[in-house]
Formats: structure tokens, sequence, C-alpha cells
């Protein structure tokens, strides 16, 4: 506070953001802020003058028309050679040492350094090495206090006479050993199942998973992966024969065209977004299709909105342009593929015209897009969830795989198909095996994969695949799973149709939630155990182009929590299981002997940033070079058959879709115990403001929200970036839980939910 109030009354010092202080006396007039802030972030924050004195710089963020610009990135701090910009939470202290980690948010995957003085991390530093090179959004650069929040579970709890209460570990280990033992006794192991997380390390996915199966003997094992990018899974297998990125991030600036499909990289993921904006003023040429008007729309050549749910069209209309104009890749097709007169026969009807009604897209600009897709030596598809989030997101996800082979864009630098990993490490927690139906590195669970595991932990094992995630809730709600653990997920509040999943735990016999904040989730738990955060542990991260990184301790956990991974050693010699792992890298060494596609990651490997996976064979960190791992890659017929499985009706006139926002991430559990917190910290619907005039509302006003499933109360913000008879919610807030409202139809390939689309209402308070 008298930091604060000296730096107020100093004339030189602006304090008006609210992560750093600008101190002008300090300023050397280098212009490295305007150029990163102009050139990188593309915000504009910043202007190099020439005033009476010679060169000045301004910082616009005091001026209302600039102000909303700024994302908060911090990178105008990093880049600052004299601490004229310095961060708030670590001006005049003493750092006394810097701890490089990987970032905790998205699947980028950031490398950064934590400030550390005594055991408190009290801010960022930027680190080159890796594919962000240097570069970190707000998420990474401040949202970090978490870390310390007083929020932390720091004590195992207990819940007697209905209430949580603070235990030893001692007694809340032996009565998980004790709950789950009688659920195995009395229902067997298929009423137990457990989620996994895309926040914890690979070690401790590995081990969350080896625990389920070898000794509470299930496959009911997921992770929010079912959410988010299991149709990318299943359908990027059944086309290439694997479910990841093919390209690393990099390589954008290499390419020709950039195709933006179902995706807002610049809120979603940020360092990716620069990549884009860069590669725009290098001369990339950019194409977006997205209902919403997204940031990336004011960069792109072609820009087109296409109706919510039409993206199967959309795409074999491309393709059928494509292919009638002669502009595909015949030398790759006829190689390197198959079924492809069977495809070609399916895309027959999707000429502009008619893809032009499906879609509200002008068939010119179907027409415009195709050409500059065909005519392109390099094009990358980047896409996320707003493929894969609808009842046909697999077929979505098939669609993109079909136009990349069609075009020859597989295999080679520059191009690709990116879909983009929304978490930390929720590649990750896929390869190793914290799913319902492989074992890690997606080795099918069938007999010889089985006996090979069998002999490998020495135990036996379950003979059938399990349930998925949202398999595994209707079956808590049924009375089917008794007794189940959770880590690190949240799914009261990210599960749709969330009424019925909270219904569901509180009717469960026994539930374990094992986290770093009491969450909704964790409020119905019998058993909560504390873990680690991030900087509290070591072991690594993969992240969304596949490259395997560090996480290292900064600082002690708070209290008696624990990493993850001890955790599970302790609770294994419970049932009798000596798991004799001292280190992360212990854990990692068993990795590389059981996981193919993590042979060559040893810690040696790892800490020189060498490490994407590929499969055996193979030298660059690029998929598909000389053939699909699959031997030749196949076409898929994809159908436009419908846009959701809830369309709007007289009833529930509104279409409404879900998504992230820059400032705030999931279900707010680490965000919102940051200053992060000061940017977004309330829910607002958005809005087309015509539909807000035909509502007789205003903006700013309360309003409930209403679908077959429940109802929540929202602000109004009108927003013209929404379609007319569209709205949108994140799933950020607990006080406006928006999957109350959404829908758990499944897309019946990847069970994962149709979280994009469901109807709803809007009405007076």
């Amino acid at each position: 506070m008298e930091q604060l109030m000296f730096f107020k009354k100093n004339p030189h010092i602006d304090i008006d953001n609210p992560f750093f202080f600008r101190d002008y006396s300090l300023c050397i007039k280098c212009g490295r802020c305007v150029k990163v802030c102009s050139e990188v972030n593309g915000a504009g924050m910043y202007e190099l003058l020439q005033g009476p004195s010679g060169r000045e710089i301004k910082h616009l963020f005091s001026e209302p028309e600039h102000k909303d610009n700024c994302t908060f990135c911090g990178m105008c701090i990093n880049v600052c050679p004299t601490n004229a910009l310095q961060e708030q939470s670590s001006a005049n202290k003493k750092i006394e040492r810097l701890v490089k980690t990987t970032c905790s948010y998205c699947g980028v995957g950031c490398q950064l350094q934590l400030k550390v003085t005594g055991e408190q991390v009290v801010g960022v530093f930027f680190d080159k090495s890796s594919s962000n090179k240097g570069h970190l959004c707000a998420k990474g650069q401040f949202g970090w206090e978490y870390i310390h929040s007083e929020k932390r579970l720091t004590h195992p709890l207990i819940r007697k006479n209905g209430e949580l209460t603070e235990a030893t570990w001692d007694e809340a280990l032996d009565l998980i050993q004790e709950k789950f033992s009688e659920a195995l006794e009395r229902h067997g192991s298929d009423a137990i199942a457990g989620l996994s997380s895309a926040k914890i390390t690979n070690e401790e996915n590995y081990l969350f998973q080896k625990f389920m199966r070898s000794i509470l003997k299930t496959n009911h094992i997921d992770h929010c992966a079912r959410l988010c990018h299991a149709a990318s899974v299943v359908g990027l297998q059944a086309s290439f024969g694997s479910g990841a990125m093919t390209n690393t991030i990099n390589e954008i600036l290499e390419s020709d065209v950039i195709f933006v499909i179902g995706a807002n990289p610049t809120e979603a993921h940020p360092v990716i977004g620069y990549r884009i904006k860069e590669a725009v003023q290098k001369g990339v040429k950019l194409l977006v299709a997205d209902p919403r008007k997204i940031e990336l729309s004011r960069y792109a050549d072609v820009f087109v909105r296409q109706n919510s749910g039409t993206d199967i069209a959309l795409l074999n209309g491309i393709a059928h342009v494509i292919y009638k104009e002669d502009l595909w890749d015949k030398e790759f097709v006829d190689n390197r593929t198959e079924e492809f007169e069977t495809w070609v026969k399916s895309i027959e009807q999707y000429t502009p015209e008619y893809v032009a009604d499906i879609t509200g897209i002008a068939s010119e600009d179907i027409i415009a897009m195709a050409r500059v897709i065909g005519q392109a030596k390099k094009m990358m598809i980047l896409y996320a969830m707003g493929i894969t989030q609808h009842i046909h997101g697999t077929g979505g996800v098939l669609a993109i795989a079909n136009l990349a082979m069609l075009t020859g864009n597989i295999g080679k630098r520059g191009a690709g198909v990116a879909p983009l990993r929304g978490q930390n490490n929720v590649q990750g927690a896929c390869d190793m095996g914290a799913l319902p139906n492989v074992y890690p590195s997606y080795r099918p669970i069938n007999e010889e994969n089985r006996k090979f595991f069998e002999s490998f932990w020495e135990t036996s094992l379950p003979e059938k695949p399990g349930m998925t995630l949202n398999e595994i809730t209707h079956a808590v709600y049924n009375g089917q799973i008794k007794a189940m653990y959770i880590v690190g997920e949240n799914p009261s509040l990210s599960e749709p149709n969330g009424k019925h999943v909270q219904e569901g735990f509180d009717k469960i016999d026994f539930l374990v939630v094992q986290d770093i904040f009491l969450t909704e989730t964790a409020e119905q738990a019998d058993v909560v155990l504390p873990a680690a955060s991030f900087a509290e542990k070591d072991g690594t991260f993969t992240n969304t182009e596949r490259k395997i990184q560090r996480v290292r301790t900064a600082v002690s956990p708070p209290g008696e929590a624990k990493a993850d991974w001890l955790i599970f050693i302790d609770l294994a010699k419970r049932f009798g299981q000596k798991w004799s792992y001292s280190t992360s890298e212990d854990i990692m060494k068993e990795i590389t002997q059981c996981s193919p596609l993590y042979r060559e990651a040893t810690y040696d490997q790892i800490e020189a940033g060498l490490v994407h996976w590929n499969y055996p064979g193979t030298e660059t960190p690029i998929l598909h070079t000389e053939k699909f791992v699959r031997g030749k890659g196949k076409f898929h017929p994809v159908e436009f058959t419908k846009t959701a499985a809830e369309e709007p009706c007289e009833d529930y006139p509104l279409l409404l879709t879900t998504g992230r926002t820059l400032h705030q991430y999931h279900t707010g559990t680490m965000s919102r115990k940051s200053k992060l917190e000061l940017l977004q910290p309330e829910e607002n619907i958005l809005v087309h403001p015509n539909t807000v005039s035909d509502l007789s509302m205003i903006d700013g006003e309360i309003v409930i929200v209403e679908s077959r499933r429940g109802e929540i109360e929202a602000k109004i913000r009108c927003s013209d970036k929404m379609p007319q008879g569209v709205v949108f919610l994140t799933f950020h807030y607990a006080e406006t839980p928006s999957n109350i409202l959404t829908n758990d139809a499944l897309d019946p390939s990847s069970k994962t939910p149709e979280l994009k689309s469901c109807a709803v209402k809007i009405k007076k308070k």
C-alpha cells in the first residue's frame, strides 16, 4: 500500500493499468513496447511520437476509445530494458530465483519463468525457448496468483454429519480404501469410475489410469477431452491413423493460406492468435468461417458466417468447387489415399448454390474460399470446439480431413490439420490412456494389449472397454456407478445438463474429489484431497503440437497438500501395491517402456526441448510425411443432415452457443482466484441489438435464460458480433452456471455432447 501511494504521488508514474506501472522517468524511448504491442499482439496500445523534445512514447490505456484494445498480455513489460514497465506484484522486490516451467492454462504450452522470492511466486518473466518465443497472454502473465489463494485446499476433508470437516491423511486414505474395497466386494468393478484431468501432469495421468485399471479393476476412466476433442481423436484416427495435430505451431508462419473454422484463437489460444496475425502481416492469406464475428475476422481475406451447425455442408461445398475446377492434388490423392471415388460421389450435390441455402453464405464467397484453398501450395486448417461440440462433431472432423487430403496438405511443412487443444495437458492425458477404450499411446483395449499390460504391471486387468464421461455421469444418476474418484475436474459446472449431473453426485454412495480448490464438485464429495498446483511439483505437460515439456517445482504446496502422483502412490500402498517411484522422472522412465509415442521422452531430451512425439521410424515432428499412420489416408463420405439435436422453436426461439472469453478460463477454478477477475468479474449473455430490441429489453438488463433443462440469470450485453437469433454464454461462472441449460445429446461416434447448440428463451426477471 505504501508503494502504491508513492506511485500515486509521483507525476512520472502511470498507474492506470491494473497489472503494471509505467515510470516515464525511466523510459529511454526505445520503442520495443510499441513494436511488440503492434506487431505481435495487434493491439496498438502504444504510439511512438515526435514531440518538442524528441521521441516520446504514449500509452493509450487511459483513453476511452483505445482502452478496450488492451488484452493485458504483459509482453510490453517483458521487452522493456529499463524497468520503466513493471508488474505491480514484483515491483521493487528482490527476485531470488527464476523457475522455468510450462503455463497451466490452454493447450499452447507456453514456456515462462516464475519469479520467486522465498516461498512466494511474485510474478512471471518470459522465456524464449519454446513455440511461444517469449510471448504470453494475460492468463500466462497475470493469472498465476491462484497459486497462493487463501482458498487453496490445505488439509484432507471428510464428510461427517453432512459437513466436510478437516481430517488427517491417514483418515482420508483409509476411508477411501475401505469404501472402494466395499464397493468392489458388493457391486463389482463395473460400479466404480474415475475422471482424470487435463490439468495434472503426464506422469500423474499415467499413474491414475494405472491405479484405476490395475487396482480397482475398471476401465471406466475418462476426462474432459470427451467434452472437447474426442471427435478429433475419432475422426482423425479414422482418416489418418492418428488423432493429433499434424504439424507444429510456428509452421503457421510458413503457410500460404490459414483456414480457421470453428475456433476463436485470439481468445482461447492467444499465442496462436498472435502467430496468425504475424503471418497475415507477412502476406499469408487468412480465411475465417464462424457464426460469430470473432477478432480474426478483421484480418481475414475472406470471412463468412455460416449458420450454426452447418460446417459439414460448407466444407463439402468448398471441396466440391475444388474438385470441379480441377484444383485438387491428383498425385497426392492417387498415391497416398483410398476411397476417393466413393467420396467424390458423395459431394456431387454440394454445389455452391445448394450449400448457400443451407449455410446462409453467398455462393460467390464459397467459390472464393475454395479457389484460395485450391491454389495454395501450403494450407493449414485450424479448428476447435466450434466443430467438435455438435452431434455431428466427428463428421465435421472427417470433412476437414477430406479437404486436407484433397489438396495434398498433409505431411509437409506449413500445412496440415490443427485441432487446437483447450487445456494445458489434454493432449497428454489422452496420450497416457486416461480414456475408457485405450491404454497409453492409444493402444486399443484388446486381448493382445491387455496381456502386455498385465505382464508389464504384474496384475490382472478388466477385459471390456469402459464408459465415457457422459455415460458415467448418467450411470451415477441411475445408480449403476456406486463409487467415483475425480481428479482435477469440475463436472458439476462443466458437464451439459448440469442439474442432472449434480443430482447424480448427491445420490452416489461415495465420491472422492482431489483438487487444489473446493470446487462445486468437491462440495458434493465425501472425501476431498488437497493437491499441489503446477508450481509445486515436477513433471511434464504435452501441448497441442505434441511437444512434451517440463513442469518444475518453484514453491512448496500449502499446508498438507501433496502432488497428485504422491497421493496415488500412498493410496496404492493401502491396496497392497508397492509402487517404487521416488521422483516424477521414475514414472516417465516407466512410460517410455510401455508407451511407444513417448519412447524418446527422457528428461534429458525433454530438457533440451527436443521431444515432439511421433511414431517409431520417424525423425520429424510432422506426422504422416511419407505415409499415413494407417498406411493410406482414407476419404469418408459425410452428409449434412441437421444443424442440431435441438433447434429453436416457438417455445424456445433462440439458439444458445457457449465458449470461452480471453480473461477467464473454464469453470473459473483458477482464473477467478487471480487478478484476471478484475477484467471479467461476471457473466454477460451476448445478444444482437436487434434481438434485444425484439424482446423489448435493454443493454445491461438482468434477465432469465431458460431451456428445457433449467434456467439461470444473466446480464444482457448487446453485441453485433452475434448473429440475430443466436446468443452466447461462457461456462466460467458458478453464479450463472450455463451448463444447466445445455443439451447432453451426444455425437454417436465420439460421445461428445452438443455444448455448442441448444434452444433457449430469454424472459424478463
